[in-house]
């Protein structure tokens, strides 16, 4: 009767379930804290792997909208621009594409001076390959006339606010200058090449109409925006440009744009899209996210450990219970499922609270976040450093469904080894004193 009891497939959880919830032993205690330990690691990383998911596609959104789909330059001027443009607009998944000049100048600002870059474009070009005007703060995207929108940073480097007036120096006549002071010094200034070499020199005065806050550093901090004809004029381009932007109906379709473009332009023409030009960032980001995940997957792997001291600590208690039940005929099979199971229940367990609490912290993020600020005076995700007022995060079901496996998988591995010597117990040895 009771081998055949012995032989059902339900008595390895029974027994293993009996054992996880002893009365008068530390066990049980030790089971909750294995518990706690997977629970713990999978919270953490489907936290962390969500939060830095969610970073890297707000900092996509913040390039798609700031910078252009792909961009075409070429190593000197692009004179022929305008017949570039409109190969480029023929093609599939083109959009629109718009001019620009890009290049360093020196700003100055009540006796303060920095060089930034400036950003020669055209207005209403533009807006149908970026979207600028969602990044200005303050003022408008206002540039007619000898005017500038300034990034947020370099505002308050130089001390600028919507109204006052920027002086670029440009280093745009630069050759002509020297020229001229090299022929000045051989024939001998005079009033007439004194007035003339002060002209070249002189600054263009600009009125600042916005400050815009992309959420990039580098772009608040180096970038001014001005009208194409200003950015053609500070670098004496006459009607020439640096190079097009051009948008594109899907930003993940740039790659085949670029194809597109460069095998109808050959090698004259470089072909970048958005994602060559910030391929050092977002890999990092990736690169950092990987480490992450094998980092903190060692938190689960330490409450495996937990899980096999549980068990080994079984196997030892219950030498007599081993015995006499492989003594009444017992398999080897369901001595090692009494243990296994248990560490499949300890998974199971620890997976779903895992899952639930990394879900719940992933959902109230940033009020978690300002509770931490609150009680604690610990500054999480400072948006000074990070310019994001709000956590970002976004869930893949891919990683947590990886997460919960890879947990559950762990635990169950834990448990087979001390589950294997169990079952190797000889029952005459294991009752030889009782």
């Amino acid at each position: 009767m009771t081998q055949s009891r012995l032989l059902k497939p339900g008595i390895s959880l029974f027994l293993a379930l009996r054992y996880l919830k002893p009365k008068r032993t530390f066990l049980s205690l030790i089971t909750v804290i294995s518990v706690l330990g997977v629970t713990l690691g999978i919270t953490v990383l489907i936290l962390v792997i969500s939060v830095m998911t969610g970073f890297e596609r707000e900092l996509e959104q913040k390039v798609i909208g700031f910078d252009a789909n792909v961009v075409v330059t070429n190593n000197a001027l692009m004179q022929d621009w305008r017949g570039l443009q409109r190969i480029v607009d023929a093609k599939p998944h083109v959009v629109a594409s718009a001019p620009f000049v890009m290049g360093p100048v020196i700003a100055e600002f009540e006796h303060r001076r920095l060089t930034p870059k400036v950003r020669g474009i055209d207005p209403d070009l533009e807006s149908k390959v970026t979207d600028l005007g969602k990044f200005v703060i303050e003022g408008d995207l206002d540039l007619s006339g000898d005017t500038c929108v300034v990034g947020s940073e370099l505002a308050t480097a130089l001390g600028l606010n919507v109204g006052d007036t920027l002086t670029i120096y440009s280093p745009g006549n630069l050759d002509a200058l020297m020229d001229e002071l090299n022929r000045m010094e051989k024939d001998g200034a005079k009033p007439e090449e004194l007035r003339q070499l002060r002209n070249m020199v002189l600054p263009m005065e600009l009125t600042v109409t916005g400050i815009f806050r992309s959420g990039r550093y580098i772009y608040d901090a180096e970038f001014i925006l001005v009208p194409l004809h200003i950015g053609q004029e500070l670098y004496a381009l006459g009607d020439d440009v640096h190079g097009l932007s051009v948008r594109c109906d899907d930003p993940y379709r740039a790659g085949d744009v670029k194809l597109a473009i460069a095998a109808e332009v050959g090698e004259t023409l470089n072909v970048l899209t958005w994602i060559d030009l910030n391929r050092q960032i977002f890999e990092a980001i990736r690169t950092e996210r990987n480490v992450m995940f094998f980092l903190l997957i060692f938190i689960v792997i330490v409450a495996a450990f937990g899980i096999m001291n549980t068990l080994i600590t079984t196997t030892v208690q219950k030498t007599r219970e081993i015995g006499i039940l492989k003594a009444l005929g017992a398999r080897t099979g369901q001595i090692i499922g009494v243990f296994l199971a248990q560490g499949v229940v300890v998974g199971i367990f620890g997976t779903i609270t895992g899952l639930a609490l990394g879900m719940t912290l992933v959902q109230y993020r940033n009020e978690f976040r300002q509770w931490l600020a609150d009680t604690f005076r610990i500054e999480v995700f400072p948006a000074s450093i990070y310019q994001f007022s709000a956590i970002p995060a976004e869930v893949v079901p891919s990683d947590v469904a990886i997460i919960c496996v890879s947990a559950f998988l762990i635990c169950a591995v834990a448990a087979l080894i001390p589950a294997w010597f169990a079952a190797r117990l000889d029952p005459v040895k294991a009752l030889r004193y009782e």
